[in-house]
């Protein structure tokens, strides 16, 4: 009976979304966002939890963000973690975006943005998401994936 229980959420499909920037992981400013690279890092991330269908997506344009979001309306997805970057402080757009495909999205940054820049501090997409998990590095993205895993039990 208990196995039945973990089969719950071995069908789940979560949406990782990387805004701006966030194609340079491993290169762009290290000493933040450290030396690895995203796409290592998820390749252990869906080593590590081979039963839920992780997919990905990173754009530059805040567009095509939005619009990957709308279309993840259409696939079954059962959350979506999102790392903004920079649009995270500005981008109303996203907000609504978040507000408006009623799938629930976890913020994650892996720096913590509350000890950067005063411009840096503030999250304007935060009040759409059922939460926000910030400044433990790429882990701030499994963080994420346990507590989807947690809400499906």
């Amino acid at each position: 009976m208990g196995q039945n229980k973990f089969l719950n959420y071995f069908s789940m499909k979560i949406l990782i979304i990387n805004g701006p920037n966030l194609n340079l992981l491993g290169k762009r400013e290290p000493h933040i966002y450290g030396k690895e690279y995203f796409e290592t890092f998820l390749e252990r991330l869906r080593e590590k939890f081979t039963d839920i269908h992780i997919l990905f997506y990173q754009s530059n344009s805040e567009g095509s963000l939005i619009d990957r979001m709308h279309a993840a309306m259409n696939e079954g997805i059962d959350g979506i973690i999102l790392n903004a970057g920079a649009y995270t402080h500005y981008s109303l757009a996203l907000h609504d975006a978040i507000k408006a495909i009623e799938i629930p999205v976890v913020e994650v940054h892996i720096s913590n943005i509350h000890a950067r820049e005063q411009f840096r501090r503030q999250s304007v997409i935060a009040p759409a998401c059922v939460g926000s998990i910030t400044g433990f590095g790429l882990v701030s993205y499994e963080m994420a994936l346990y507590y989807f895993i947690n809400q499906k039990q």
